[in-house]
């Protein structure tokens, strides 16, 4: 979920990769190494192959092995949207359940986020630039507030593996296969959560990579999951329209457009929901 720009830097060479952490308050480095490690024993192939940690240096450096591929950007074809989702779908399901009960709930777990997100409606103000950034910013703070949420997101439901991360840029496509890279908000976590995380993910949405739609249909998530996906969704549309509210005017990070498009579609996803 998070916006994570600055808390790493990465060295690619030929055929290793180096990743330094810049933050590693809440064990991301540690989260990583453990995340490699996993994958090459129970997925081997869908991840980099984990070679070397230094997890007690200032900064922990985690080194791997570099994957074929480029990063997934917009437009993503059909076959690629069919390969993204068995990539999810394998990293969901690829953790035996003796071993994913012993890990960590990822980082931003969604009963964290809610809390984080609410703190963060009540301490910034309202925005008047933009009438409809105004009015999404009203229908969300009465959403966040409302009791039920932390009913909703304190659910337990069959847990999966989660990377913590949609972003687009983290699916290598080498032509045939999506495998996956960067795992350090990783951890125990729920397929509706995760499947949302990709769909609202703004490296996605804002530039309409693909269809939602076509991406959805390819997992089969039980009523529960599509009941919680629903508000997953409006959640993770909060933490991105609140994300890009904050930037700064006169170093933007997004295009023109973006705070009024991530507006819009918060709207619509709260009007779905009513």
């Amino acid at each position: 979920m998070a916006d994570r720009a600055n808390t790493h830097a990465v060295a690619l060479g030929p055929a290793v990769v180096v990743k330094r952490f810049r933050s590693w308050d809440l064990d991301q480095h540690g989260r990583e190494w453990r995340a490699l490690t996993l994958l090459a024993e129970y997925a081997p192939g869908l991840a980099p192959e984990p070679l070397r940690a230094d997890l007690d240096a200032d900064p922990p450096a985690v080194e791997m092995s570099r994957l074929d591929g480029v990063p997934l950007a917009a437009p993503v074809t059909a076959g690629q949207t069919a390969a993204l989702a068995e990539a999810v779908e394998t990293l969901q399901r690829a953790i035996p359940p003796e071993v994913l009960r012993r890990l960590p709930s990822r980082l931003l777990h969604p009963r964290d986020a809610l809390r984080n997100l609410r703190a963060w409606c009540a301490r910034r103000p309202p925005p008047v630039a933009d009438p409809l950034a105004a009015q999404a910013f009203g229908a969300v703070t009465d959403w966040v507030a409302r009791p039920r949420l932390d009913e909703v997101f304190a659910a337990e439901l069959p847990p999966v593996f989660g990377s913590g991360d949609g972003n687009l840029a983290n699916f290598l496509w080498d032509g045939s296969r999506i495998r996956v890279v960067d795992f350090e908000f990783s951890g125990r976590s729920d397929r509706a959560y995760e499947v949302a995380e990709v769909l609202e993910h703004l490296s996605a949405r804002a530039h309409d990579a693909f269809d939602p739609t076509a991406l959805l249909s390819r997992f089969e998530l039980t009523a529960a999951e599509s009941t919680r996906l629903a508000d997953c969704r409006r959640l993770l549309a909060l933490f991105w329209f609140l994300s890009v509210l904050s930037e700064d005017p006169d170093n933007p990070r997004n295009p023109p457009g973006t705070i009024a498009g991530q507006a819009e579609h918060l709207l619509a996803l709260l009007a779905a929901g009513k």
